[in-house]
């Protein structure tokens, strides 16, 4: 059976000789990609990585912005910030919005027939111009002194999550800008009393992604998946590193 339940209680779990799709969200292509050992165990073996903790903040940000975009989406009038950005187009107004917003039911999906799994993602935002080319948005939260940017090593998870969204859009039959947008809120450290209120800087960060990697990493993981036995751990993933040394300690 595909849907099945072990001991952890997870389900939902990978099997070779299903014909059913398997559902493989945005976030744990992401997976396969840092730890292939990891994806193996959570996607097949139902053993997750420990749970983080929640970024209400940030939950709250994302919240706020939707709302605010979702304002001038109703007018079809661009957003200022949009506007001072010098970013020609509006929001995009379409009746599977929420639809695709909903990364934990729904999202964007899509059945990769070569691997037979349903590639799903949950977007923050979609903006389409004149020429009826959308533009995909995600939004983002930190607070620092510094200007925001894509250049840390950790951000290419951001850039990959945005080129896996522009993928989704293109297989649904939608034209799709290579550029994409990130909506980049920072926090406000230099103010001198807190009083109450965060305020936040906002600026739009253009990133031109590349979704040609995708279809061979989808083949990879269906071959990780298909394998017998869990394939050898990442160097870098510190959760298979403690894994590892934990029996020893002590």
């Amino acid at each position: 059976m595909q849907n099945q339940t072990n001991y952890y209680g997870k389900r939902n779990l990978f099997n070779p000789s299903s014909t059913d799709s398997f559902r493989l969200s945005r976030s744990k292509i992401d997976l396969f990609l840092n730890c292939p050992r990891c994806f193996y165990l959570d996607q097949k073996l139902g053993v997750s990585r420990p749970a983080g903790y929640p970024f209400s903040l940030n939950a709250a940000v994302d919240t706020l912005l939707k709302k605010e975009f979702d304002y001038y989406r109703k007018r079809q009038e661009p957003h200022p910030l949009m506007v001072s950005h010098e970013i020609d187009a509006v929001p995009f107004a379409h009746e599977d919005l929420e639809k695709w917003r909903d990364s934990l039911r729904r999202g964007i999906d899509y059945i990769h027939p070569e691997t037979n799994f349903r590639i799903t993602g949950g977007i923050d935002d979609v903006w389409i111009n004149p020429a009826k080319e959308l533009f995909i948005v995600d939004y983002k939260a930190t607070a620092k002194n510094s200007e925001v940017n894509l250049d840390a090593e950790w951000q290419k998870g951001y850039k990959r999550q945005m080129e896996i969204y522009q993928w989704l859009f293109r297989r649904n039959g939608f034209a799709v800008s290579p550029i994409g947008y990130f909506v980049y809120a920072n926090g406000r450290l230099d103010l001198d009393m807190f009083s109450g209120r965060l305020e936040f800087n906002l600026k739009i960060l253009p990133y031109e992604g590349n979704d040609s990697w995708i279809e061979k990493k989808l083949t990879e993981a269906r071959e990780c998946l298909s394998a017998g036995t869990p394939p050898e751990a990442a160097p870098e993933c510190e959760y298979c590193c403690y894994a590892e040394k934990y029996p020893r300690a002590g």
